[in-house]
């Protein structure tokens, strides 16, 4: 029952530790693998969309419970426009419920939101197609990296060893599969788990080993400047070393495609198609046993793929092993690390089912996933009118993350008040509160994640990756608020005569945007961002003024001089900083965000876009401080305020609140 529960995430990893500490198992991947075979029968609580995306076929199923696979189709990519549209026609032929959480494994890289695949013309936004499709968690993955996770889980009966070995209990795993390219992955222990290698080691430059397959790589080299050995550990690989070989033997032959090369070499009635699957075997080898020796992976080599797993006793007879121990003063090491081949059909969905696994379980461990378990267990005692809201929090949690407060009163049917009311029974200190806990649970389904700006892109990738960049590090900075030091920052100025702020660089700008909104509240402020200046200012500031530094890194010596100064002769001091920075530690209340810029570029970009929100957090939380200490009638709206302490001085401008957004 409590592998159930933990499969089905109600319990969390730390009491599943336990459990299987007290059984004497190492881990609970060691309980989970020992009882792989009865998970079958722990169903989820909703069913599970799995795909697996290739440049030909698209392969959905719904996972129902543990490595449970039904409902399996195979789509052509060519008779859909886009990968949403194809998702979209599966999930309408389905005869089962909604499906809320979904994993895909796509033959693509996948480093940030926007996802354009190589070998087709599919383009997507993983958030936009979550969006789209209705779904709660929507997770891309590359697909090996999906069949490097699904290794823990297969049983003995989901793969042959080839040759020799023992593996190694708790050591790194390689991965090497051929299909319409060249896979390559590894798996490294980290913890009870595993961490799993992205990498493009299928286009590392091929190596001959004797004189046949020098003879190969000169004919490739007639077409290609570089010769990867994916260009013939591959199905077009395949087709072309078919060719290579006729011109060797000195044969005049047609093409081949690579299915019918491997058919012809299996009934044995082509000669030159033994030969080219042959040398396919042999190369694989040398390509399997230099990922052995890089990774070190004594856990063994795995090999998956379309093409091995179907070639059966051919590929054992071959000579994969032999070439796999061929490293000389080496062989004796290789020779130990056993090589394995895949045979389950299902390995890359069980790799996905994985990861979503991992990903599912951590939203349950998070704030936003504890606000929802706790309203479920507090649903019974809440009044009828706060049990509408609960069920309308519980049923569309995005929709409440995003909705204002009116929309939300206005769809459970209740009033406002009840709606606060609801929050603070829940154990909220309102509805800001109760959205910050879920926004930081239900985020997780967009990677956070940068992409690297190269050469190489267009105009567009350049502008996608600028944005994806973006919006990825300011949701980030969502999920690492820190409600305390927000508060803290927003006494302090609150309670100031004046405010002064301090930057230096391309910080500058984000100082003079701050000094513009708090004008606009009528707090007096100044802006200093020439060296001289500040020395002055922080030489004759006074008790009651709150000073504000505005600093990337928060180390530099001519800020920290500045700091020192001002604390000394009695001024609180907020710092906008990274974590745990000298700066931020000297401060009274740090408002932190945390990105690493290229240092090259000298182009702070998205880091000062991150400080100029989190002075916009600032300005709101005063702009709501002062709303509720002294309503505002609807028709004074447009009427400045007088600035504290200075009646005389106020905006050219009529001041407009800043909460027009919701609140």
């Amino acid at each position: 029952m409590l592998a159930r529960s933990y499969i089905t995430n109600s319990v969390n990893r730390q009491t599943f530790e336990c459990f299987a500490n007290s059984l004497k198992f190492d881990s609970p991947h060691s309980i989970l693998h020992t009882i792989a075979p009865d998970l079958s029968m722990i169903a989820f609580d909703s069913p599970r969309l799995i795909a697996d995306i290739g440049g030909l076929y698209a392969r959905f199923a719904i996972e129902t419970s543990y490595g449970e696979f039904t409902q399996q189709r195979s789509l052509r990519c060519a008779d859909f426009p886009s990968f949403e549209a194809a998702v979209a026609a599966y999930l309408a032929s389905l005869k089962s419920a909604s499906v809320a959480h979904a994993a895909v494994a796509i033959a693509n890289p996948v480093d940030g939101d926007r996802v354009r695949m190589t070998n087709y013309h599919w383009q997507f936004s993983i958030e936009e197609t979550r969006l789209n499709l209705g779904l709660d968690t929507l997770v891309v993955v590359n697909d090996f990296t999906s069949l490097a996770m699904a290794l823990p889980r297969l049983t003995p009966q989901d793969f042959r060893q080839v040759g020799s070995g023992q593996a190694v209990k708790n050591s790194v795993i390689g991965l090497i599969g051929s299909g319409s390219g060249l896979g390559v992955s590894g798996l490294i222990p980290s913890g009870d788990g595993w961490t799993s290698l992205g990498s493009e080691g299928g286009h590392t430059s091929f190596a001959p080993s004797d004189a046949r397959e020098a003879a190969v790589l000169a004919y490739m080299w007639r077409h290609f400047d570089h010769v990867s050995f994916e260009r013939l550990l591959s199905g077009t690989g395949l087709e072309l070393t078919y060719l290579a070989l006729a011109e060797l033997n000195q044969m005049q032959v047609k093409g081949l495609a690579a299915p019918d090369i491997a058919r012809c070499a299996l009934d044995e009635k082509d000669p030159l198609c033994t030969q080219s699957l042959d040398l396919f075997c042999n190369i694989l080898g040398t390509a399997a046993s230099n990922l052995a020796l890089t990774l070190g992976a004594t856990g063994g080599i795995y090999i998956g793929g379309s093409i091995v797993p179907r070639l059966g006793d051919f590929f054992d007879r071959s000579g994969f092993r032999s070439r796999f121990e061929q490293k000389g003063r080496f062989a004796n090491y290789v020779g130990q690390i056993p090589t394995f081949v895949i045979t389950a059909p299902q390995a890359t969905f069980l790799g996905a089912s994985a990861i979503l696994d991992t990903q599912l379980r951590a939203m349950m461990s998070s704030p936003g996933s504890a606000i929802l378990t706790q309203i479920r267990r507090s649903r019974a005692e809440l009044s009828p009118a706060e049990q509408r809201v609960a069920d309308l929090v519980l049923a569309k949690p995005r929709s409440v993350l995003s909705d204002p407060i009116h929309d939300i009163a206005l769809t459970a049917q209740v009033s406002q008040p009840t709606v606060i009311r609801f929050c603070r029974s829940v154990g909220c200190k309102g509805l800001s509160d109760l959205k910050l806990r879920l926004a930081s649970g239900l985020s997780m389904s967009v990677p956070i994640t940068h992409s690297k700006v190269t050469n190489d892109d267009s105009m567009l990738e350049l502008g996608a990756k600028v944005l994806g960049n973006t919006a990825n590090a300011i949701l980030q900075l969502r999920n690492e608020l820190q409600r305390d030091s927000i508060d803290r920052a927003i006494d302090l100025v609150a309670g100031a005569d004046r405010v002064e702020l301090f930057a230096v660089g391309n910080y500058s700008a984000v100082a003079q945007d701050a000094q513009t909104k708090f004008l606009r509240l009528g707090l007096p402020c100044g802006a200093h961002t020439e060296p001289h200046l500040q020395e002055l200012t922080a030489a004759s500031i006074q008790p009651g003024t709150v000073a504000v530094i505005i600093s990337s890194g928060g180390k530099l010596p001519q800020l920290m001089a500045l700091q020192e100064k001002i604390q000394q002769r009695g001024a609180a001091l907020i710092a906008i900083t990274a974590n745990q920075s000298p700066l931020a530690r000297k401060a009274d209340a740090a408002l932190v965000a945390e990105h690493n810029e290229n240092a090259a570029t000298h182009l702070p970009m998205v880091s000062r876009v991150l400080h100029l929100l989190l002075i916009d957090i600032l300005i709101v939380g005063l702009e709501m401080r002062h709303t509720l200490a002294y309503p505002i009638q609807q028709e004074h709206l447009d009427k400045p305020r007088e600035p504290k302490g200075t009646p005389a001085v106020s905006p050219p401008f009529p001041l407009k609140p800043y909460t027009s957004h919701s609140q």
